[in-house]
């Protein structure tokens, strides 16, 4: 039996399958071995691939799954040119996948072979032969919309003697008609880098298609040509470069028997962008055949029009940008100015920040990716942050995440340059990591356990807040490798996130750092939070550059639709002016408007011709509404009813979420809500962050892998690696999903999600997801009757306020201490007194950080009224002292001052000078010897904390 790999061993000590031999060990890799095997129940040889590891990761867990998931439905239509997948098999903690054994070996071994026979690559007629069944196989995969994801001479078999040629190997494939890979660090990304397609590589505006395959086949075809890879450099930085801005050279260049023809040909499949390769497989074939048949007959190959033949029948709306030449260019100038060092007109700082402003579905967002390419020349790191419409409580939000991608980034590089960042970032905080840790969890995988930080109070901890981010964000902003921080949805974002943009953007140690902000402008008004920041940041400053976006004209318009619709922009001028009507240019609009024509039906694929084809008289009756959600809304609405239900919850848990919580919110296992999913899945609305998602794609994998397992097969570095996460397609489809909402119901559905993680989350996570709990409950306070609800949910608005003011987001946790005061009954004072104390005492003090001064009096008068002893009645001194020396009210604060003596029955006349003030107060050990205020216990140490407030005080003179 010839070997699928090609070098082969004995067999080794593996443990044993039940009802299969292994017989010789043919491959071994990191993660997998490969044997030769026999079949004892149907008698034959198979190959049986096994995992290495005894505890595979989730990802390997998925990945063996999705092998034989998708392999088995393309072997249901008896697909030739496919590897058969006869058996999934648990083993050990995890698969042994049983395939069929053609007696083929892995092309790229065929091609070393040939190497070592003295052929640097194979002869032309037989690398036409196979490129023409590999089109046979993608045209399978196009028929059942799979996307393979890693077409290679190692994926691809071929037996020696008769050429039969089967793609193996579909361990990311995908199902999905479109999927789009997030930005991720080159150790991460799956597929092969040499031969990735640009739009696998996380950096296009373009989502995976099947035309993703045509591109690795171009690469495949070159190197069979030439016996080269396209970009033959082995550092992967430069290879992502390569395939995104470099053109690879000819092939008959390299090889100069090769026909032009053949090199235009496969120039043609490793077009950067998908528009420009093939569109269909069979289209591919067609020309690679006349081009067989002529190398046959004449031993050459005459120049002909390439694609003639070519339509794809799958329906994909053009993701080129249009229309965006020039904004593209003020972005890509403000990068390059920074990178460089180059000082812009009134200051350094003006080109650390760029704003790129406009209507939703602009397409701001399709701008600001375009500076990747720049990034991968430069090395650098780009991170990405969302404000959401419905969770603008949650402090910090986008630039949490945009840190967290950053350490996700770092933790996957080698362990000698993790060991580098962690020297780093430990020099740049030094013991303070915990005040980062608190924020950004990820940091603690890479600097280990900090030591705890002391429990600073009031503007001191937002000094050291300050000062300690400050230094964390140095460590990665340098000419080395910039960094590029995006921040998305600016109108949505707190008031702390404002401020430390601004913190970032004054700091002349932060060096090469440019920060990009889009927001909506048609939203801001000038009271805005963000119109009063940006106001602020300017009288320090700091001037953004704007970039506005204004809606596509109609002639871009019909560009897109005429690249959509594979056809000259004449034809389609009539369609667009209709469509344009009703979208006024707007890109996301005028894309799902062409969407929803073609799944009605109104464009359609004409059998005869094969192009698309509609009725514009029958579109023009159409009644299209104008307003963006409402259209998406009745989009939604053509989905199966459960699925709406469950983009309903979705869209109340945020623009993104992860299934372990949708599945508590819809009270379902993580397996149904899944398959509930799937659909909007499919259509696109939704989209999947991660591959994790493919683990629950089978409902059969519920009974042979259960919840635990996965959770055991998760890295220890990554918690909710065991856990989807999605995000709607658009803040316009999480708009229009939450609308589907009843506005009566939508308090109920809000404190029933609440309701729901607060009985599934166990307590010891609760603290971390506080946020997330609080702001459900807090929607549907008004529905809380139980008066013992009502105090859990005060006390969980503590819990959330304090964990606010810890990093310094004083808004916000004001607005938490402020819910759970209104969550109190009337009597609170007398039956909830630690509580009621609490909730006060820390609404006043942040109402002081937060300078409101008014505010923070009346709460502290309340406490006054209420406080039982002297300890909380000195709390109130020092609250006053506070916000009166914050006004410079010296007089006042001194006043106060005495008063709290006198209360301590350490009274000082009101005669005595400044310098009475210099004599020690008394020492604790005779303070515990005071009599009580109001016949409570004496609290000495109150005394301490109130001298430190007089050490504080400006000298008078």
């Amino acid at each position: 039996m010839v070997s699928s790999i090609g070098s082969t061993q004995s067999v080794d000590a593996a443990e044993p399958l039940p009802g299969y031999q292994l017989i010789e060990l043919l491959y071994e890799g990191p993660r997998t071995l490969v044997y030769q095997g026999h079949d004892r129940s149907a008698n034959q040889s198979v190959i049986v691939k096994l995992p290495r590891q005894e505890f595979p990761s989730l990802a390997d867990l998925v990945q063996w799954r999705n092998q034989y998931t998708v392999t088995q439905l393309l072997n249901a239509s008896n697909a030739p040119g496919i590897i058969r997948s006869l058996a999934l098999v648990p083993y050990r903690n995890s698969y042994a996948l049983v395939l069929e054994d053609f007696g083929g070996i892995s092309l790229g071994h065929y091609l070393t072979q040939a190497s070592a026979a003295g052929s640097a690559a194979l002869p032309i007629a037989e690398v036409l032969a196979i490129a023409q069944q590999l089109c046979i196989s993608l045209h399978q995969l196009y028929e059942h919309r799979v996307i393979h994801k890693d077409i290679k001479p190692a994926n691809i078999l071929i037996h020696p003697e008769t050429k039969q040629v089967k793609l193996t190997d579909f361990s990311i494939a995908s199902q999905l008609p479109r999927e789009t890979q997030e930005l991720q660090s080159t150790q991460l990304l799956q597929g092969t880098l040499a031969y990735l397609s640009p739009e696998q590589t996380g950096r296009m505006n373009r989502g995976i298609d099947y035309r993703s395959d045509f591109y690795a086949l171009g690469v495949t075809l070159f190197e069979l040509f030439t016996g080269q890879l396209p970009f033959p450099t082995h550092d992967p930085l430069d290879l992502i470069h390569s395939h995104l801005a470099k053109h690879p050279p000819s092939i008959h260049e390299l090889r100069p028997e090769v026909p032009k023809v053949l090199s235009d040909i496969v120039a043609k499949l490793l077009a950067k962008t998908a528009e420009d390769r093939y569109q269909s497989a069979s289209g591919l074939q067609c020309d690679l055949q006349h081009c067989l048949e002529a190398w046959i007959a004449t031993g050459t190959i005459a120049p002909f029009s390439l694609g003639t033949t070519d339509q794809g029948h799958n329906f994909v709306v053009s993701e080129k940008l249009y229309g965006r030449e020039a904004d593209v260019a003020a972005l890509l100038n403000a990068f390059d100015h920074m990178a460089d060092g180059i000082d812009l007109v009134e200051s350094a700082l003006t080109q650390q920040l760029v704003l790129v402003a406009g209507f939703s579905g602009i397409g701001k967002t399709a701008v600001v990716n375009e500076v990747h390419k720049p990034i991968l020349r430069r090395r650098g790191y780009f991170i990405k942050g969302k404000y959401d419409q419905f969770q603008r409580d949650i402090p910090f939000s986008a630039m949490v995440q945009a840190f967290r991608d950053l350490m996700a980034q770092i933790l996957a590089e080698s362990d000698a340059a993790l060991e580098q960042w962690k020297q780093r970032i430990l020099n740049a905080i030094g013991d303070s990591g915990q005040v980062i840790i608190d924020v950004v969890p990820e940091l603690e995988h890479i600097i280990g356990s900090q030591p705890p930080v002391p429990n600073l109070t009031g503007t001191a901890r937002q000094n050291r807040f300050n000062r300690v981010f400050q230094g964390f964000v140095q460590v990665f902003a340098t000419a080395e490798h910039p960094l590029v921080m995006f921040l998305d949805d600016l109108q949505w974002a707190d008031v702390a996130s404002l401020q430390l943009l601004k913190l970032l953007l004054s700091d002349p140690e932060v060096g090469c750092l440019l920060m990009i902000g889009a927001y909506r402008d048609n939203e801001v008004s000038p009271g805005h939070l963000l119109t009063l920041a940006l106001d602020d940041m300017r009288r320090t400053g700091i001037t953004p550059q704007i970039i506005t976006l204004q809606p596509l004209t109609e002639p871009d318009v019909n560009c897109l639709v005429a690249d959509t619709l594979n056809t000259a922009p004449d034809h389609t001028a009539a369609l667009t002016h209709l469509i344009y009507q009703t979208t006024q240019g707007n890109p996301f609009f005028t894309s799902q408007c062409l969407k929803a024509l073609h799944a009605d039906h109104y464009i359609r694929l004409d059998a005869t011709t094969q192009t698309w084809v509609y009725d514009l008289l029958t579109i023009q009756q159409l009644v299209l509404t104008g307003d963006v959600v409402e259209f998406m809304a009745q989009q939604l609405q053509k989905l199966p009813m459960k699925t709406q239900a469950a983009m309903q919850l979705a869209a109340c848990l945020g623009n993104q979420f992860d299934l372990d919580t949708l599945a508590i919110a819809a009270q379902q296992s993580e397996f149904a809500i899944a398959a509930t999913l799937w659909p909007a899945l499919e259509t696109g609305l939704i989209v999947p962050m991660s591959d994790d998602y493919k683990i629950y794609q089978d409902s059969g994998l519920e009974g042979a892998l259960d919840r635990t397992a996965v959770h055991a097969a998760t890295p220890a570095t990554s918690s909710s690696a065991a856990n989807p996460t999605y995000r709607f397609l658009h803040d316009r489809v999480q708009q229009a999903a939450y609308a589907l909402i009843p506005s009566a119901q939508i308090p109920a559905t809000h404190l029933t999600i609440g309701q729901r993680l607060l009985a599934q989350i166990a307590r010891a996570d609760q603290g971390d997801r506080c946020f997330e709990i609080v702001n459900q409950l807090n929607q549907g306070v008004g529905l809380i009757t139980d008066a013992q609800e009502r105090q859990n949910l005060a006390q969980l608005n503590l819990t959330a306020g304090r964990k606010a003011k810890a990093s310094t987001a004083y808004a916000t946790a004001l607005r938490y201490f402020q819910q759970g005061i209104e969550c109190l009954p009337s009597t609170a004072w007398a039956q909830t007194y630690p509580l009621a104390l609490s909730l006060h005492s820390e609404a006043a003090e942040v109402a002081y950080l937060y300078t409101d001064y008014e505010q923070s009096a009346a709460l502290v008068a309340i406490i006054e009224r209420h406080a039982r002893d002297t300890l909380d009645q000195i709390k109130v001194y020092e609250l006053k002292i506070q916000f009166y020396l914050a006004q410079l009210k010296m007089t006042q604060a001194l006043e106060t001052g005495m008063a709290a003596l006198h209360t301590l029955n350490f009274p000082i006349a009101n005669e005595l000078g400044w310098n009475h003030l210099a004599l020690p107060l008394p020492q604790v050990e005779d303070l515990d010897q005071c009599p009580p205020h109001d016949g409570s216990p004496a609290v000495g140490g109150a005394a301490n904390s109130l001298g430190a407030d007089y050490d504080r005080l400006p000298d008078p003179a």
